[in-house]
């Protein structure tokens, strides 16, 4: 069975047609790198796997479990949102990092309101908090930040924000992460620190969505290789032969300009 099935999933603004019958399913562990131009729709894709964006078309099924039906009725469609999302992770761009808030408390901060809806919360807050805390210590201590908890945001560097958020989207145990372009916003030096922390994710078998730009780690890292164009999947595939010995002349072309820029 798949983590991930999505099937025909489609989304305008106005009258512009941003995608137009996105399918692809991933398995347990599985990495899969969407490429493509500015404007192909990956951003849309994401944001509608994580329902920050509702589709209006097709169908989005975790573990066997559909959380999404655009034939369904609006209400059922709509129902529970926030516990839908816990499905997923999303790394911005930007980082999106609460500026007042420590690495740390960034990292806790939504389980611990999470668990305020749990019916024992208030017998067992001190053990439910201590737990939330002792999990994003770990974590951060993942991203080689142990020194770096009690610091704010701004005392940090890009890479270590970006790592911060990072540790933020797997404290809630999403059965699939995603990243939006997470090197975009980053100098080369520091690109390669992220890039390193998420190969080491893939290496412990993460279940991941990356929209991406860097190709060489795109082939590197994934399993599967998704090229959108114009709101369409024009090619996938394991990245050899997606990015390797493309068959698609739309994917050859953008691979040609990718490489000549």
């Amino acid at each position: 069975m798949a983590v991930l099935d999505v099937k025909d999933i489609r989304k305008s603004f106005g009258q512009t047609e941003i995608l137009k019958g996105i399918s692809f399913s991933l398995e347990k562990g599985q990495v899969v790198s969407i490429i493509g131009s500015s404007g192909s729709g990956k951003t849309t894709l994401l944001r509608c796997l994580n329902f920050l964006e509702t589709p209006d078309g097709g169908s989005i099924a975790v573990n066997g479990q559909t959380l999404f039906d655009a034939a369904a009725p609006a209400a059922q469609r709509e129902a529970d949102i926030r516990r839908k999302r816990l499905h997923f992770g999303l790394v911005f761009q930007s980082f999106n990092l609460f500026p007042q808030y420590t690495a740390l408390e960034n990292v806790t901060l939504a389980g611990r309101l999470l668990a305020k809806e749990e019916p024992d919360y208030k017998d067992r807050k001190k053990d439910i908090f201590a737990r939330i805390d002792g999990e994003a210590r770990q974590l951060l201590a993942q991203m080689g930040l142990s020194d770096r908890m009690d610091n704010y945001p701004h005392q940090l560097s890009g890479g270590q924000q970006q790592r911060v958020a990072i540790a933020r989207a797997l404290a809630l145990r999403p059965d699939i992460l995603c990243f939006d372009e997470p090197t975009s916003a980053l100098d080369p030096e520091l690109t390669q620190e992220v890039l390193r922390v998420i190969r080491q994710l893939a290496d412990r078998q993460t279940t991941m969505v990356i929209v991406t730009h860097e190709m060489a780690f795109a082939r590197d890292v994934s399993t599967q290789v998704i090229f959108m164009d114009d709101g369409v999947v024009v090619e996938s595939g394991s990245p050899e032969q997606v990015i390797g010995a493309p068959t698609q002349e739309r994917t050859r072309r953008f691979l040609d300009s990718y490489n000549q820029a």
